[in-house]
């Protein structure tokens, strides 16, 4: 019987460090050898996702941008995704700046190509994430940030602490309602950050775990997720086994059919190993 894993990345799969252990890149790589089907879905493009799991021979389609984007990673293909309309992103855009605050506008141009554009940056958290992905050809200095009209929006992310965004939140949200898919939630890697995303209202993880099944051949409740924080619960929702690491948002656990070890205990990679265990009939 072939196995599902889809399993959430930073805080998940990765250690505090943002990195693979050895056991973990060993045990997902022996995994895949024996056809279990295992991939991951996270709010990170492809670039950086691969990048921070290298040791991966990733076979399976991959969930980007917390379900904009559904991509194989054998090709480069673009297999699926939900948009952000241009002119939504622009007046997003223009509310940013009226309280004086900007965006990375992430999108796909007219080639498929992954793109990030953003105005000159001089805040604390923009440059923090700029400087955490050096040399990234998708990062792209404009004078004034607009959406071009052959663009894809995928995600349109700002990046500050939490009482500067919250009424950028409350506005977006007044203005847009169920119009538009918005994630706000703490940073793992810049201190006292948080990230507000705003994208198709489809553009998250449960419709991600639906377009991911389809590709792969199953079903939701076919599927073992991981998880760790409130993006995940889309996944939650719709999976058969719901496992949150030790160290998950509270709201997740409650919906968990079990409690694992950390992500810094390699706890997805231990409960994968004691599956194919049993699958074997190993003792």
């Amino acid at each position: 019987m072939t196995r599902y894993y889809l399993t959430d990345l930073d805080g998940t799969l990765l250690q505090s460090s943002a990195t693979l252990s050895d056991f973990t890149a060993r045990t997902l790589t022996e995994a895949l050898e024996q056809g279990t089907v295992i991939s991951y879905a996270t709010a990170r493009s492809y670039r950086s996702s691969k990048a921070v799991t290298p040791q991966i021979g990733w076979r399976y389609p991959v969930v980007l941008y917390n379900g904009s984007m559904l991509l194989d990673p054998t090709t480069g293909k673009v297999l699926g995704g939900h948009w952000l309309d241009a002119d939504v992103s622009n007046e997003v855009i223009e509310l940013g700046r009226s309280m004086s605050l900007m965006p990375f506008l992430f999108g796909l141009d007219e080639n498929d190509n992954e793109r990030v554009l953003h105005e000159k940056l001089s805040r604390y958290g923009d440059t923090e994430f700029y400087a955490s992905r050096p040399g990234d050809p998708r990062f792209a200095e404009v004078e004034i940030l607009t959406c071009p009209p052959t663009y894809r929006t995928m995600i349109v992310t700002y990046i500050g602490r939490r009482e500067e965004l919250e009424p950028l939140f409350r506005a977006i949200a007044d203005r847009y309602g169920p119009a538009v898919h918005l994630h706000f939630m703490l940073d793992n890697y810049i201190q006292d950050h948080y990230f507000l995303e705003i994208s198709h209202p489809l553009a998250n993880k449960e419709h991600g775990l639906k377009l991911w099944c389809e590709q792969v051949g199953c079903q939701p409740e076919d599927v073992t997720v991981f998880g760790d924080n409130l993006n995940d619960i889309g996944m939650f929702k719709r999976a058969g086994r719901r496992l949150a690491v030790s160290g998950a948002h509270p709201e997740l656990k409650l919906m968990a059919s079990e409690v694992i070890g950390s992500n810094d205990e390699d706890g997805v990679a231990r409960v994968i190993e004691a599956d194919l265990r049993d699958s074997s009939g190993e003792q």
